[in-house]
């Protein structure tokens, strides 16, 4: 296995998006003296906007600007109007201050002192940024689809980050804990790592929790795909 580079969906495989959002709402929902099912809401939010972002063609919008819209979707379905408009900005600017997963810094600084590490995602390449600063995350690149223009699961998405990166799919592994990335990586010829974040989700859980082929490698965490890729690297 001739893996050249490392390509992380960032979204939930690295980023605790359901916490960071929790407290968000929690937050500013306590400034107004709102409660709610915040775990409930901030999953509706996040269904919402994956559905308006996934497999998107060259759009005039990016995931803050989907994140935006649909925010007013979540919250009138709840019946929650009791938000500003600063406070729905606020909410929205949450995603660009949320935490990594704890098992993941340490595990990437060892991985990267083997290999490139890159951020292939759909998040905006300024909010890929500021939570990169903040969680002390160095990519040896940020691959946003916001900069290819067409959005994964599309091979398109997948191609031009190999050409960008003057790789074949082949020597590169994607990482992920969602099937449909994998899946789509796997179909244009990228080696595939599948991590289980079983708390992606928050008390709901994920809804694909579980390995839906034969990936190149299947780990519960960070740490077990550190071990495992750096077996292989060394036994290449």
């Amino acid at each position: 296995m001739d893996i050249r580079t490392l390509a992380f969906d960032t979204g939930g495989t690295v980023l605790d998006w359901h916490t960071g959002v929790v407290k968000a709402f929690e937050r500013v929902g306590a400034r107004r003296g709102i409660t709610a099912h915040w775990h409930v809401l901030a999953n509706d939010w996040r269904r919402r906007t994956m559905k308006g972002i996934v497999g998107q063609m060259r759009p005039d919008f990016q995931m803050d600007d989907v994140h935006r819209r649909v925010l007013d979707e979540a919250l009138a379905h709840f019946a929650l109007d009791g938000f500003t408009a600063d406070d729905r900005i606020e909410l929205v600017h949450a995603w660009h201050a949320l935490d990594t997963w704890p098992d993941f810094p340490p595990a990437m600084a060892a991985l990267r002192a083997a290999l490139p590490v890159v951020s292939l995602t759909m998040l905006p390449t300024a909010l890929v940024i500021d939570v990169s600063r903040r969680n002390g995350i160095v990519w040896d690149a940020v691959i946003s689809c916001e900069m290819i223009g067409v959005y994964k699961p599309h091979a398109e998405a997948y191609l031009t980050a190999a050409r960008w990166l003057n790789l074949a799919p082949a020597q590169i592994l994607m990482v992920a804990c969602h099937n449909f990335d994998l899946n789509a990586a796997h179909k244009v010829g990228m080696r595939t790592a599948f991590v289980r974040r079983p708390d992606e989700w928050g008390p709901e859980g994920p809804p694909d929790p579980q390995p839906n082929m034969a990936y190149d490698f299947i780990v519960d965490g960070f740490d077990e795909l550190r071990r495992s890729v750096l077996a292989r690297f060394a036994g290449a």
